[in-house]
């Protein structure tokens, strides 16, 4: 809890930040709102998971991340994700904004693991960790 509100966990190219898999942000106003109130913790979790910026676009396929030149990246996506759910939980984060369809960050839809660009029904790798600890997750395109 902050002064102005709860804190919220957000992914970090929301606020700014061009650490997407191709360098760009995808700022959006309300993040930048929230950072402006000191109400927001940026994380990166495939940042923190060791992926450099730039890196080739992944997908989650059959319980695995892999980028569309064929890597396994799922233990670098498992250990930012778990860093980065560190990182809210200790900040006292209870709710977290996420960049939808992200393997990492989205939330109900993912991309679906063929890199055509289809969505299919399923949360993200840090996603699934922030539900599992109770936060309550918005999910921002």
């Amino acid at each position: 809890m902050t002064k102005n509100g709860p804190l919220i966990v957000v992914s970090a190219c929301l606020a700014g930040v061009p650490c997407r898999y191709n360098c760009e942000a995808r700022e959006r106003a309300e993040v930048m709102q929230l950072l402006s109130e000191g109400r927001a913790l940026p994380v990166c979790p495939e940042q923190l998971g060791g992926l450099p910026t730039p890196r080739p676009a992944a997908e989650v396929s059959g319980g695995k991340v892999i980028t569309k030149n064929g890597i396994d990246v799922t233990d670098q996506y498992q250990a930012g994700a778990k860093a980065a759910l560190f990182l809210a939980l200790t900040a006292g984060a209870n709710q977290a904004w996420l960049k939808s369809k992200s393997p990492m960050c989205g939330c109900g839809k993912i991309y679906d693991g063929a890199h055509t660009g289809t969505l299919t029904h399923g949360d993200g790798i840090f996603t699934t960790l922030l539900k599992k600890a109770g936060m309550t997750i918005r999910e921002i395109d």
